[in-house]
């Protein structure tokens, strides 16, 4: 009976500790890297961050393919385990980016990837290129609220284009309206990424609200001046 016990130890236990390795919400995968040469974001992100996308986050960011969900994923931050043997620690990247590898959810920048390293261990968790991952999605620590961006695109009443940056809470913004001169709202068309645009805008200053998934829909009045301008940016006074 006593043997009986030892085995039934060594059998069921190290199942236990593989499960509570993966629990508190963690989903296995596998991570990549991608290489800039100051081994942060890249500004042709498909968030259209551009610049902002580079320094994000602390310049901890990463690209995903199912976890895009057609751009309402941009700005989302997940917290990231390597079960690498040469791995000790977890890091929280922001999506600023689409990228598709080799059965990976994410691809992250350079400087992210190396955080997942026990130390002195940077350079043979870069040389494994991918390794296999825990993750969930966690809030992004953000030092700012939700600002508003006009896109460098824009044209002063003919085109305007906006892009939402530091967009990091549990839940996604999934759509993005402009109120007219009669009250009523119209839906921007997403462009791409973060990246919102209308034809035609209204004229004068403009209110936004915002379709935020599971919580409704959040209004900014009078955010946008009348004389907007690319570049300007706005704070939303709001996070999610």
């Amino acid at each position: 009976m006593k043997t009986f016990y030892f085995l039934l130890v060594c059998v069921v236990l190290p199942v236990v500790m593989c499960h509570s390795s993966h629990g508190g919400g963690f989903t296995p995968s596998r991570a990549a890297y991608y290489g800039t040469p100051d081994g942060k974001g890249t500004t042709s992100g498909a968030c259209g961050y551009g610049e902002f996308g580079r320094n994000m986050n602390g310049a901890k960011v990463a690209a995903v393919s199912k976890l895009w969900r057609n751009g309402a994923g941009c700005g989302a931050c997940y917290q990231v385990k390597c079960t690498n043997p040469w791995c000790c620690n977890s890091v929280v990247v922001s999506v600023s980016d689409y990228g598709e590898g080799d059965r990976t959810d994410f691809i992250m920048n350079k400087q992210a990837f190396k955080k997942l390293a026990c130390p002195g261990a940077e350079k043979e968790v870069i040389s494994y290129g991918v390794v296999d991952i825990v993750y969930k999605r966690v809030p992004c620590q953000f030092p700012t609220n939700i600002l508003l961006k006009v896109h460098e695109n824009s044209r002063f009443h003919d085109y305007l284009s906006l892009v939402l940056l530091n967009v990091g809470g549990a839940n996604d913004i999934l759509a993005l309206e402009i109120k007219d001169d009669w009250g009523e709202w119209i839906e921007m068309r997403r462009a791409y990424g973060a990246v919102f645009d209308l034809p035609n805008p209204p004229k004068g200053a403009l209110t936004v609200r915002f379709l935020v998934d599971k919580a409704g829909w959040k209004e900014a009045t009078d955010i946008i001046p009348y004389k907007w301008k690319p570049g300007d940016i706005y704070d939303l006074a709001f996070q999610l």
